[in-house]
């Protein structure tokens, strides 16, 4: 029970750390809904680790009603945790969350339909996010995908693939994929479906490889 209590308390600390706005502990408990849906997300986890998975969801829909934050109960989160302006946040079942990390309102940590080489959906649907890490409004990162330590993600950024330790990835531009066929027209979450490649991102590597060789050439012709 001491041990929830102090981390709750590097919960409300880390507010007053990150949020200039917030002056005191008392201020961060009435005021603050990212603090209030992350308060309310521990009892539903602790619910949801014990057993009581329906009373856990419960609890974490009666959070999203009051805070518009919904967090889902099996997430794994972790120290330091600070959701800023609340609001509009999905963090989905699988995800799971280092320390130390920041949020702001609008994001989204959802998951994408993903087929094991067996043809069955996975377990792990949503990303992995680790220590020190800063999603910035709109953001939305989507997918089993790993994101490293100190890494920001800029507002209305699409994230779909790994980002590593120490990087700063911006940009949402949208392009066309595949027309969509008639036995293609299943459900995909998100909008997603990880077995289509992306022509931008294949024309790209192909003209990488192609100046690769070209420079290769050069240094023949040179010598």
């Amino acid at each position: 029970m001491k041990s929830n209590y102090k981390f709750i308390l590097q919960d409300i600390d880390a507010v007053i750390a990150r949020d200039p706005a917030t002056k005191s502990r008392t201020e961060a408990l009435l005021c603050c809904s990212g603090l209030q849906a992350v308060l309310f997300y521990r009892f539903s986890h602790w619910l949801w680790k014990n057993g009581f998975k329906l009373t856990g969801r419960l609890v974490s829909q009666f959070a999203r009603f009051l805070t518009g934050v919904e967090i889902h109960p099996g997430a794994r989160v972790g120290k330091r945790f600070f959701i800023d302006h609340g609001m509009g946040v999905v963090i989905g079942e699988t995800t799971e969350i280092g320390n130390n990390v920041t949020l702001y309102h609008d994001v989204t940590l959802g998951g994408t339909t993903v087929f094991d080489k067996n043809g069955k959906i996975t377990t792990k649907r949503h990303p992995t996010i680790g220590d020190n890490v800063i999603i910035g409004s709109g953001a939305q990162v989507l997918g089993p995908i790993k994101i490293g330590n100190n890494v920001k993600i800029g507002s209305n950024a699409i994230v779909t693939k790994d980002v590593e330790n120490d990087m700063t990835v911006v940009g949402m531009a949208a392009h066309k994929v595949e027309a969509l066929k008639k036995e293609k027209s299943c459900f995909h979450a998100y909008g997603l479906n990880n077995s289509i490649k992306d022509p931008l991102e294949e024309k790209i590597e192909k003209l990488c490889n192609e100046i690769e060789h070209l420079k290769e050439e050069l240094k023949n012709v040179r010598k």
